[in-house]
C-alpha cells in the first residue's frame, strides 16, 4: 500500500470512517479519537461551518450539487490537514476525486444493516436524501453505496447489534502501528 499524500505539516488521519447514515461514524469516531488521544473531525460539520447553515438547508436552498461540491472540498482539506480521526458524510465516497484521495489512507467502513440503521437514524431527523419514504430511500442508498464502501475500505467492521465501545475496540486492534 502506498503512503497517503501528506500536507507540509505531515498530517494524515489515523483513521477515516465511512458508511451510510446510522452506521455510527460520529459516535464511534468520537470514541476512537478519545482512545487514540487524537482529535475528531466530521466533514459534514466542516461543510456546515463553511456554508453557515445546516446540511439540510444547503440541500433545500442551494441543491445537492452545491452540497456535493462543498463536501468534496471539505474532504480534500481534512485529508490534507487532519491527523486524528475523520468521519466522512455517507455520500462523500461517491465523488471520484474523493475516492482517489482516499487511496493509501486507513479507511474503516462501518457496515450496518437496514434495521439497525433505521433505529439509529430515527428517520424523523432532517435527512435531505431520506425525505419521501425514509426506510425505502435509506435501503436504496445503502445498496447503491455498499460496493464503493467495500472497495475503498482497508478495514470493514460490522456494527449491527454491537455497542460503540466494542466497535471501537475492534478498530483500535486493526489499526496499523
Amino acid at each position: 500500500m502506498t503512503s497517503p499524500a501528506r500536507s507540509p505539516r505531515g498530517a494524515t488521519p489515523r483513521a477515516v470512517l465511512i458508511g451510510p447514515p446510522g452506521s455510527g461514524k460520529s459516535t464511534v469516531g468520537t470514541l476512537l479519537a478519545g482512545r487514540l488521544g487524537a482529535a475528531f473531525r466530521d466533514t459534514d460539520a466542516d461543510v456546515e461551518a463553511t456554508a453557515g447553515k445546516p446540511v439540510s438547508d444547503i440541500f433545500v436552498d442551494d441543491g445537492e450539487e452545491r452540497f456535493r461540491a462543498l463536501e468534496a472540498e471539505a474532504v480534500r482539506l481534512a485529508l490534507a490537514e487532519h491527523d486524528g480521526v475523520l468521519s466522512l458524510g455517507g455520500g462523500a465516497v461517491l465523488d471520484a476525486g474523493t475516492q482517489a484521495l482516499l487511496a493509501g489512507h486507513t479507511v474503516v467502513y462501518l457496515r450496518v444493516g437496514l434495521s439497525d440503521a433505521v433505529a439509529r437514524v430515527g428517520l424523523a431527523q432532517a435527512r435531505p436524501l431520506l425525505v419521501l419514504n425514509p426506510r425505502s430511500q435509506l435501503k436504496k442508498l445503502m445498496d447503491e453505496r455498499r460496493p464503493v464502501y467495500e472497495r475503498l475500505a482497508t478495514m470493514i467492521v460490522d456494527t449491527d447489534g454491537r455497542e460503540p465501545e466494542d466497535i471501537t475496540d475492534e478498530i483500535v486492534k486493526g489499526l496499523p502501528a
